[in-house]
């Protein structure tokens, strides 16, 4: 059995909600010493906010750790706390190895000098001397592929040659333990594929633990071999990397098609979807559709103002994959027009996918594409392997992939 290298026990994160800072001395005073504020004045603890709460696990050398959970599920305050960027307001962490850490673009850099130097800052930072730096230099600009702009000031750099080379001091200065965020987002496909095979090969071959953040759920599969899901601070699942993903898509069978605020990923206020519904021919909400079966889904969203909105609704595998995609601009030339006020969408998809479960992902963006509301997988449904009554020219025949082909055999 593997050396325990991370120990979390009973770690719990307390904010706060509101500034210090009131603009005088009476209210500043007052906030200090536990008098009412206007968010108080709701209840004992209407302004206080628990990011974690009594989260406990351990990780043995070389494991991959994936740590999954939707926005505000507390997995950037846990890595922060790993990391001793901040402390925990209970509980312990133990920790044995040097922790080199990715948890935002350019952490630990300094804007004003080159990417040389910074990557010799970092490297002291991390506990490396000079030479050790200099033995890694050379592969360590060559991954990130800023070989031109290594004697230019990182204030000049784009986010992507940023996260690139911070990364690459990260994983390249010999670390025990490698935390990475999701900013791995910021590079594009190619070098998101390279870091993965990086992680990976860290794991694999030198033995290094690798603790990894990410919403793409087919980057966790295929480089975690277990999974930790958060959801409001407290851990609800600690288990194979596959059941972890399948619990963090199972959301359809709680929310009964209604959406709430703990589902959005992202929201500005302007407007937001208040329902979403697969509906059969009588109307009547379901999560069961015949192979081949036409799919309809009916959308209610609630706008404070009048606007523009492009809508999207994506469908998507257990495994995070998205295989299908429409926009409301598929059939009309120009984003809806909304009026302030409550709006039903219906969306009817032609069904090619093969027998097995999908959900639904949502979103309404402005015309140049700035999201106004966004829902991931808020609703589960199943393609059965038979075919609807009467239509026997549908049945069911073993295949591969996700989408049946439409195609045409002939013998020439």
């Amino acid at each position: 059995m593997s050396a325990t290298v991370i120990s979390v026990r009973n770690i719990s994160k307390m904010y706060r909600l509101g500034v210090f800072g009131g603009g005088t001395f009476r209210r500043d005073l007052a906030q200090k010493l536990g008098m009412k504020t206007k968010a108080a004045a709701a209840g004992p603890d209407a302004d206080i906010n628990w990011a974690l709460r009594d989260v406990s696990f351990d990780v043995a050398k070389g494991d991959v750790l994936g740590i999954v959970g939707k926005n505000g599920a507390g997995k950037s305050t846990l890595l922060k706390i790993m990391s001793r960027v901040t402390a925990p307001t209970s509980g312990e962490i133990r920790v044995k190895g040097k922790i080199a850490s990715l948890l935002e673009v350019g952490t630990g850099f300094h804007p004003e000098l080159t990417g040389k130097e910074n990557v010799f800052l970092n490297g002291a930072i991390l506990g490396m001397s000079r030479s050790e730096i200099r033995k890694k230099f050379d592969e360590i600009v060559a991954f990130a592929g800023v070989e031109k702009y290594i004697d230019t000031p990182v204030k000049r750099y784009s986010s992507g040659m940023y996260v690139r080379l911070a990364f690459a001091v990260a994983a390249f200065l010999d670390p025990d333990i490698l935390i990475v965020d999701e900013v791995l987002a910021v590079g594009d496909a190619d070098f998101q594929k390279k870091c993965l095979g990086r992680m990976k090969d860290a794991s694999r071959y030198e033995g290094r633990t690798v603790l990894f953040v990410s919403h793409h759920m087919p980057s966790v599969k295929t480089l975690c071999n277990r999974a930790v899901l958060l959801k409001h601070g407290h851990m609800e699942l600690d288990a194979p990397v596959q059941d972890v993903i399948s619990r963090y898509f199972s959301k359809a069978s709680e929310n009964k098609g209604e959406i709430s605020d703990t589902d959005r990923t992202a929201n500005t206020g302007i407007i937001r979807m208040t329902s979403l519904e697969m509906l059969d021919a009588a109307d009547k909400m379901v999560d069961e559709v015949f192979f081949r079966q036409p799919m309809r889904f009916r959308m209610t969203c609630k706008s404070d103002q009048a606007l523009k909105a492009l809508i999207d609704l994506k469908v998507v595998t257990p495994d995070g994959m998205v295989i299908a995609h429409t926009l409301n601009i598929d059939t009309d030339p120009e984003p809806y027009s909304l009026e302030a006020g409550t709006h039903v969408i219906e969306v009817n998809l032609a069904n090619n996918l093969q027998p097995g479960k999908y959900s639904i992902t949502a979103g309404i963006h402005s015309p140049d594409f700035f999201t106004m509301d966004y829902v991931e997988n808020v609703y589960d449904f199943t393609v059965l392997a038979i075919s609807a009554p009467g239509e026997e020219e549908n049945r069911y025949r073993v295949h591969y992939g996700f989408i049946a082909a439409q195609a045409t055999w002939k013998r020439c």
